[in-house]
């Protein structure tokens, strides 16, 4: 391979690595664990601006989790960041762990 052909290919993958980086951070959502319903797989959440699911103003909602593992990582008053999407049974979370 010739060296300029190396320089191009490292130069795309940085930037790909990168932006993808930046892209995954913007639709991380911060929040506060409100209650936890770990019977029904479901966690009330108050959170900022959601710009990723479409919600412009700080809210307090009740989700859905995707894995019930992830509720038995947090309590009640925890500060948390989480990734959540919507679908036909309402909004789920889909990543979630406790801000640093």
């Amino acid at each position: 391979m010739k060296p300029i052909n190396r320089i191009t290919t490292a130069l795309a993958l940085t930037l790909c690595l990168t932006f993808g980086a930046a892209a995954a951070q913007g639709a991380s959502i911060s929040g506060e664990v409100k209650k936890i319903d770990e019977s029904a797989g479901k966690i009330t959440l108050k959170h900022g601006p959601a710009k990723s699911l479409g919600m412009d103003e700080p809210m307090t909602m009740v989700y859905r989790v995707k894995d019930h593992a992830l509720l038995k990582q947090v309590k009640v008053g925890d500060k948390v960041t989480f990734e959540a999407e919507e679908a036909a049974s309402g909004y789920t979370v889909t990543r979630m762990e406790k801000a640093k």
